[in-house]
């Protein structure tokens, strides 16, 4: 199947919502990481999401210029290409840009679909992510007023983070206290600012103790039913039923999180869950055994010639993405994605 067109990513949401489930969104940094998602997803019959984050597309746009647009643009063509030869269908999202990278990565590519879609295309990209978190609240929802009209003219649907996940992405930090926990309040200004779907379609990474990163048990607390309050209490205030959850919810920082606290997290609307911690470990650990039990043949030691077939980075970068796939397939399990995909 080729990239999901914008109504088959909606439809995607949709579904998730309904069924109570969420699609992992994949972080990649190369066509192998890629691959090894797309086979994930595809060996799970799950639809899902890759993501690039602004490390990502700047890693991808080579360390000469390190040019963040071409990176996620050239990745995002590829994936184009390669995707119509799974069988799921794949949503393509940028993940975390803050306000000192917009005009160097979100912005250009709303531009780069915007002329797609006038062209009668589809956008490159089915959601880009504005990360305000580390603004205050009223310039993080000025900001956002602006993309999420850009993204409805142009097709797509974008992701806003209105209070801050704890730890480091990107070079992006938040200290792990109370201010993790995003209040119906707040929840209550995103909707007076962005509306409830009448100004474009957005996603919602509210803050209910998320932490970038693994971190050990009782360092974290997160409290997944917070997302039952924020829902309520907008239904509330906008005269909707008390069950009927007006958003749709990601969960940052979900790598190591427990089985009992992703489901809850489903049960209270989050539709996407971003996982890139576990799934670059994933990717490494094989490499790092097969150096480890091929040393004398990856290197040439004292003098002689090493092992053609275990330094070649097709050997190693098989064993890659067979990990990372597993992973993957593990997350769409935990997320009730599996055996999902549209068919």
């Amino acid at each position: 199947m080729p990239i999901a067109t914008p109504e088959v990513y909606n439809e995607m949401l949709d579904r998730a919502k309904a069924g109570k489930f969420a699609y992992p969104a994949i972080n990649v940094t190369s066509t192998q990481t890629l691959h090894a998602a797309l086979r994930g997803f595809a060996e799970a019959e799950s639809d899902g999401i890759v993501q690039i984050s602004t490390g990502g597309a700047e890693f991808l746009g080579g360390q000469y210029s390190k040019d963040m647009v071409s990176g996620a643009v050239a990745l995002a063509e590829f994936a184009h290409i390669v995707a119509e030869k799974y069988p799921v269908n794949i949503a393509l999202h940028t993940d975390h840009c803050p306000k000192d990278k917009l005009d160097g990565y979100v912005r250009p590519l709303l531009a780069i679909s915007e002329e797609r879609v006038k062209a009668g295309r589809n956008p490159l990209f089915q959601s880009h992510m504005w990360d305000g978190s580390a603004e205050t609240l009223a310039d993080n929802l000025a900001v956002a007023q602006e993309l999420l009209e850009r993204a409805r003219a142009a097709r797509i649907i974008l992701e806003v983070e209105i209070t801050p996940t704890g730890g480091e992405e990107d070079g992006v930090s938040h200290e792990i206290n109370d201010s993790l926990y995003t209040t119906v309040e707040d929840a209550i200004r995103t909707v007076e600012a962005l509306g409830l779907g009448e100004k474009g379609r957005y996603l919602l990474a509210a803050s209910f103790g998320n932490v970038h990163g693994v971190y050990k048990p009782g360092n974290v607390v997160l409290r997944p039913d917070l997302l039952k309050e924020l829902n309520e209490g907008v239904a509330a205030k906008y005269g909707r039923p008390a069950d009927s959850k007006p958003f749709d919810f990601v969960f940052h920082g979900g790598s190591g999180s427990s089985e009992q606290e992703i489901h809850t997290a489903l049960e209270n609307g989050v539709v996407k869950m971003n996982i890139d911690t576990d799934t670059q470990y994933a990717f490494t650990r094989p490499v790092a055994d097969h150096m480890f039990r091929n040393y004398d043949g990856v290197l040439k030691v004292d003098g002689e010639v090493g092992s053609k077939k275990t330094y070649d980075p097709r050997t190693w970068g098989k064993l890659a993405e067979a990990g990372m796939a597993a992973r993957v397939v593990e997350a769409t399990r935990n997320l009730r994605s599996a055996g999902t995909k549209i068919k």
